[in-house]
Order: C-alpha cells, then sequence, then structure tokens
C-alpha cells in the first residue's frame, strides 16, 4: 500500500516533504520547487492537502495545495500513488497554477 509520508523528489529536482496523515486523511507539508518563473529568491513553501484513503487497491487518489511564498499564486495538485510489483512508490500529479492578476479583464491569463 502506497504511504504518502515522507520526503519526494520530481525528475526537475523539486523536493516535496508530506507530514503523518491524521485519521480524517488530511495532511500538511513543505514544497521547494526547483522551476519557477519569477526573478525572486525561491523558498520553501506551505502545503495541505488530503488524500482519499478508501482505496482498496492500495493505491489512492489525493490532492494538495501550495501557498507559494516567492509569489502571488497557489497552485493545486492532484494525482495517485502507484505502487509497482518491486513495492516501489510514484506520485503521478496533474497541477493546475492560479497568479494574482491586477483585473478581471486579465483574468484570461492567470491561469497554467
Amino acid at each position: 500500500q502506497c504511504n504518502l509520508q515522507g520526503l519526494w523528489r520530481n525528475e526537475l529536482g523539486s523536493n516535496m516533504t508530506l507530514l503523518a496523515l491524521d485519521t480524517a486523511g488530511t495532511f500538511s507539508g513543505s514544497y521547494h520547487t526547483a522551476v519557477a518563473a519569477t526573478n525572486k529568491q525561491i523558498l520553501v513553501s506551505p502545503l495541505q492537502g488530503a488524500l482519499q484513503h478508501s482505496s482498496t487497491k492500495g493505491q489512492p487518489t489525493f490532492g494538495f495545495t501550495v501557498q507559494w511564498q516567492f509569489a502571488d499564486s497557489i497552485t493545486a495538485f492532484v494525482g495517485q500513488c502507484f505502487l509497482d510489483r518491486r513495492g516501489k512508490e510514484t506520485l503521478e500529479t496533474t497541477w493546475l497554477l492560479r497568479e494574482e492578476v491586477p483585473s478581471r479583464r486579465d483574468s484570461w491569463k492567470a491561469t497554467r
């Protein structure tokens, strides 16, 4: 069964640390991205999430948000934890980033 708690690294060099899940399946942690569209110093940013732990197959879905500490944006991630035959855990995720824009007229370019 997949266990989300611990340190995760992606192929771009970003690091994510997930703390223990509570009984409701919620968790917190931190994200240190290696990729950002900013000239500001990249800072470790907090995350909050939830695990759909009713999975009977042990490869649960989850979601979390990261509140970036160096930019006026937030990212929502959704994904699933996969466990291969050798017991290796892999997270597959999709994300949407929303940045703050000065007016509603600019809303079209605020989401990546």
